[in-house]
This record gives C-alpha cells, structure tokens and sequence, in this order.
C-alpha cells in the first residue's frame, strides 16, 4: 500500500514539475533547446558550404546561426577566416575575439588573430599577447594508446607561437625610429630568444632557422647569423633568400670567393622563379662586384694585407684541397658520357647531385673556427 502511493506521489511531482516548467520555463527552453537546435543547423551548413569554397553562403549560414547560437565558437573561427580571405580584416579581428571569448583556449584563434593583428594592422603587442597566451596554455594531454594523442599537436602550437611571437618582436623593432637604438637592440634580442625556444620545438623547420640568422644579421652578430643561415640551407637547401642572404653577409665580411659561391647559387635558384626577371640583373650587378674585390684583394694584396689575409679564405691547405678535388667530383656526377651516340648527357640523378651541392654552405668552417676562438 506504502509503495504504490509512493508511485502516487512521484507521478504527482513529475507532472507539477512539467506543468512548472512549461509555465516558467518556456525561456529557458527556447534558449537551451530549440535556438541551439538552429544554430547548430545552420552552422552545420555554413560548414558544407565553407568546404565547398562557397564564401557568401558560408557567412549567411554562419551569421544565421550564430544569431541563435552566439557560443558556438567554431563558427566564429571560421568566419574570422573568410573576412581575411575578402581583406576585411577589422572584421576578422572582431569574429576571431569572439571565438576566443566562447572559449578562451582556442589556440587556432589566438594564432590567427595574432597573424592578423601583426602583419595586417601593425598592433604587434596585440599579437604577442596572443601567442604569450598559447604558449602559457597547459592543455590536458588526452591520449588513447595506438589511436590518439594531442600532446604532439599542443607542443607543435607553442613552437609555432614561439615563431610568430619572433617575427612580432622584429616586426616592432623595424618600426622604431633610428635614434631608439638600445630599444631596437632589446627587442631583437627577444625576437632571438623566441626563435632559438621555437627551434627547440620545431627542429626541421628551415624558416625559424632563417629568421634566426636575419634577426642576427640586423643585430650586427654575424658570426651566429652565418651559422645559421648554414643550417636553414643545410635543411631547404633551394632556398634563393638564405643564399642570397648568406652571400651579402660574406661579402661584408671580405669573404669574397664565399660570397661569389653563394650568389651563383642565388643566381641559378633566381632563374627558376616565375617572377625572378627583375631581380636577376641586381644579383649579377653584386656578384660582379664580388668578382672584382676578389680578383683585387684576393689575388694581389693578399700578402700585404694582414686585415684580408685574416678575413678571405685563399689561405689554401692540404685540408681544403681535399674539399676541393672533392666538389670537383660532384660536379662531375651532374653528366656523363655515352659511349654509344658520343655524347655527354645530364647524369640521371641531377636533381640530387644539385640539391646535395646546394646544401653545401660557403663559408661554414669560417663561421665555426670563429664560434671555437669564442670559447677561450
């Protein structure tokens, strides 16, 4: 008897409890319930739309469904996207803010809008900001053995912020005037520093290596700036701005044979550029130079001049005759000779003789005989 008018009794609750509900709740149902259902549905397809290419659609759907569903931060990611794909970029700014509002560890946002707010807008401590935010997130590692981890993806985040945050560093440094030199200097020296902690992360990355070497250059260390314009081209070897880069620096640095090298490199990768035309007469215009320095100085003053002597590399030894008959035998490999038709022919595998001669970095044992002396 006890039971069933205990049964009684919580049918009675149930029903006051609807009855409550569809009086006082008709709100919370519209808001929680049935606008999240449309704002999920035209999210859903603003999506299709978006992986179609189809912009305009996109940002009707989106904007539609954001109307009934404002916290739905992936919509606000994507429609940050397709403003900067039009160059609308204060409304990019706005769409990425709110994605980040909805859910304030969304890196891809942070990352996004910190790319927007440096290179578009200018608004560098902005940008840092962003990527000093990735690089504090301590995200859960969720991981499923054999099927699943994010730990390589969330440690890929901060190496790729690291990156950014350097180029936001050097971007503002740019933008001092002459005379705020120490300024300059401290904020290089960050940009440095953000790239060296990026490195660490994004080992085969040529670009962060690049950016190193360039941000030393400007800082007047040129020895590091060698060092590791060597490495991005030991790791992308048809880089055209790392050769070029390289050689302006030896040359500044009498190395004038080194210099000639990495310019012919630059020559040859300029030519395979579609729009290389314009620049080609400037890189002949330098490596013509180099070629008279070099025949000046390197061929008659250099048992005169001391301060030369200690800077070019034609002080040749048993060493560097060897590196010699060996570069020769590399250059050797790019043909060979058919006995049948009598003719000489490009060897079957110039791609990579070239790529391997490439990688070679003129001036490489210089630049480390200067980081040994450093040491004592």
């Amino acid at each position: 008897m006890k039971k069933r008018s205990f049964k009684k009794f919580l049918k009675f609750v149930g029903l006051v409890c609807i009855i409550l509900l569809l009086i006082f709740g008709k709100g919370l149902i519209r808001k929680y319930v049935i606008n999240r259902a449309l704002g999920v549905y035209y999210v859903f397809k603003g999506d299709r739309a978006y992986h179609k290419h189809k912009l305009a659609y996109s940002i009707q759907y989106y904007t539609k469904g954001l109307e009934y569903f404002p916290e739905h931060y992936t919509a606000w990611h994507n429609l940050g996207n397709i403003y900067v794909v039009y160059e609308d970029y204060y409304s990019a700014v706005d769409a990425y803010q709110n994605a980040i509002k909805h859910n304030p560890r969304y890196a891809m946002a942070r990352m996004n809008l910190g790319i927007i707010e440096a290179e578009k807008l200018g608004n560098f401590d902005e940008a840092i900001a962003q990527y000093d935010a990735i690089i504090n997130l301590r995200n859960r590692i969720w991981a499923i053995p054999f099927l699943f981890s994010n730990k390589k993806s969330s440690k890929q985040n901060r190496g790729i912020a690291l990156y950014n945050r350097g180029l936001a560093y050097r971007g503002k440094a740019m933008f001092l005037p002459d005379e705020d030199r120490e300024l300059e200097l401290g904020l290089l020296r960050k940009a440095a520093e953000s790239y060296e902690k990026s490195h660490k992360i994004l080992r085969k990355n040529s670009d962060v290596l690049f950016n190193l070497a360039l941000t030393y250059q400007v800082m007047g260390d040129y020895r590091d700036a060698g060092l590791n314009y060597c490495k991005a081209i030991a790791l992308a070897p048809m880089n055209y701005d790392a050769h070029y880069n390289l050689a302006v620096l030896l040359r500044r640095l009498k190395r004038y044979k080194d210099s000639m090298d990495e310019l012919e490199k630059a020559s040859v990768l300029l030519s395979l550029k579609s729009d290389g035309e314009g620049r080609s007469a400037y890189v002949f215009g330098i490596l013509s130079e180099a070629s008279h320095l070099y025949s000046k100085y390197g061929a008659n003053e250099i048992g005169t001049n001391m301060d030369i002597y200690n800077t070019d590399n034609q002080d040749v030894n048993v060493k560097k005759k060897k590196k010699k008959n060996k570069k020769q035998k590399d250059e050797n490999e790019l043909i060979k000779f058919n006995s049948s038709t009598g003719k000489i022919m490009p060897a079957e595998d110039l791609d990579k003789v070239m790529i391997k001669n490439f990688k070679v970095c003129a001036g490489m044992d210089y630049f480390k005989h200067e980081a040994e002396d450093d040491e004592y």
